[in-house]
């Protein structure tokens, strides 16, 4: 008896100690694991206003270019993806520094220190821009959803689609909405994971992908102009910088001196974090439509896509339902996604150019003006789809009338952006300045090209 007892007791300390070393090993194990999810998460709570831009970026009508891009010429252009994506960042990034710190949006800076008339003329060619943009969009989403229930009626669906995007802009407070198109932004994915579901050709991805080839026709002049005019788009700069103030309100700054005065240097950061996230995102997405298109639609003949369905429809047979299924998704997200910030941005543009009252933070009582213009123009994309009018070649020509807007507007932000007076300490890097001219060049040398081709014979 005794023996067993002292067993016991000397069993009992090395069981123990067996005990803590194996928990302890454990809980070094799940170190790294949490300290992942952890950093995961503060990462996800630094994206906002970025992501959802670069997001909106690739909608519908984006979608269809760069589907066409590939069908035409196969992975070809795929090195525009790495060339618009720092380009792209570093725009957005001024745009969003321009919104923290004077904390108002970009039309009403540009109504504080430069001619109305400049304004006027940007904000209601963005209007009017957007408006066709909705149309197609919307279009694009009632024949996505047809693709996969074709017993559902075209103008049902259409006029579905419109009163669920406006009720969620006019009814659904902004924090709420803020989370809501955060999270739509992930079904840019479909895009990565039907690409990858086909046979792709990886060396031929990675040539295209950094050597530049252009061989300088009417046609490939026009869907370059197209993809830098739907990739660097004007609505993406106002939506940028309003939403950033969007966002300072949410954070209890409800005036204009109180953000100023506190924009900290770690806003700044996270702002820079957020952005270039989101550029890359949207530039990855490009990238990889572009190759899916190439691998399948171009190395099959089909090389003339004309809506984004098109696209979704002509990869079934030659890529599969899995490729099908995931572009007929992704079309119909992106659409709820764009169709919001394509209608905002606008209205924020007319609302702050004329001294309205504005901002998804206010209901509608309080802003009757704002909601009027969000209305007006997704009310103007639903008709597009009802009267006659081609969405698609209007797409085509809007996406070359933003490459010939947006280098107007990429120099009154550059203007802005690098005014030590508007600006403080938090203006304009030398580098960050020369991309912006350079992208401003380059628009201008892609509209005046396009403006050559479509007038000579």
């Amino acid at each position: 008896m005794s023996e067993k007892i002292l067993e016991r007791v000397v069993e009992t300390p090395a069981i123990a100690l067996d005990k803590t070393i194996t928990a302890t090993k454990q809980v070094t194990q799940n170190i790294p694991i949490n300290k992942s999810i952890k950093e995961a998460r503060e990462y996800w709570h630094t994206l906002g206003p970025g992501l959802t831009t670069g997001a909106s970026d690739d909608d519908p009508s984006g979608i269809a270019t760069y589907s066409q891009a590939g069908a035409q010429y196969g992975f070809q252009l795929l090195w525009l993806a790495g060339f618009t994506f720092p380009l792209m960042s570093v725009v957005q990034e001024m745009c969003a520094r321009i919104g923290l710190v004077t904390g108002r949006g970009l039309a009403a800076n540009i109504r504080l220190h430069f001619p109305k008339w400049v304004l006027y003329l940007a904000a209601f060619l963005l209007f009017f821009a957007n408006s066709l943009n909705i149309g197609a969009d919307l279009g694009a989403m009632a024949k996505a959803t047809q693709l996969l229930y074709p017993q559902l009626n075209f103008g049902l669906l259409v006029v579905g689609f419109t009163v669920l995007s406006l009720g969620l802009q006019i009814f659904t407070s902004y924090e709420k909405y803020a989370k809501y198109l955060k999270w739509l932004a992930l079904v840019l994915l479909a895009y990565i994971f039907s690409a990858l579901s086909v046979n792709l050709d990886f060396n031929q991805l990675l040539k295209n992908a950094v050597v530049p080839s252009l061989i300088f026709s009417k046609e490939q002049i026009f869907i370059v102009t197209a993809i830098l005019g739907t990739t660097i788009s004007p609505y993406l700069f106002f939506w940028q910088t309003s939403q950033e103030v969007e966002e300072q309100i949410l954070e209890g700054k409800t005036t204009v001196k109180l953000r100023q005065e506190e924009t900290t240097n770690k806003e700044v950061k996270d702002m820079r974090i957020d952005v270039w996230s989101g550029m890359f995102l949207s530039n990855l997405v490009m990238f990889f439509i572009i190759a899916a298109c190439a691998a399948t639609l171009y190395a099959s003949g089909v090389t003339n896509i004309t809506t984004a369905a098109d696209a979704a429809e002509a990869l079934k047979p030659i890529a599969g339902d899995q490729a099908y299924l995931l572009f007929a998704l992704g079309i119909i997200g992106t659409g709820l996604l764009a169709i919001p910030v394509l209608a905002g941005s606008a209205s924020y543009a007319i609302s702050e150019s004329f001294g309205w009252k504005n901002g998804l933070y206010r209901d509608l009582k309080s802003a009757y003006s704002f909601y009027g213009v969000i209305m007006l123009s997704t009310i103007i994309g639903l008709a597009i789809n009802f009267v006659g009018i081609d969405a698609i070649k209007a797409l085509i020509y809007t996406a070359v009338a933003n490459g010939l807007v947006a280098p107007v507007i990429l120099v009154l932000i550059l203007l802005l952006s690098n005014n030590k007076k508007i600006m403080g300490n938090r203006s304009n890097h030398p580098l960050t300045t020369a991309l912006g001219w350079l992208i401003t060049v380059v628009m201008v040398v892609a509209g005046v090209a396009t403006i050559i081709s479509l007038f000579s014979r």
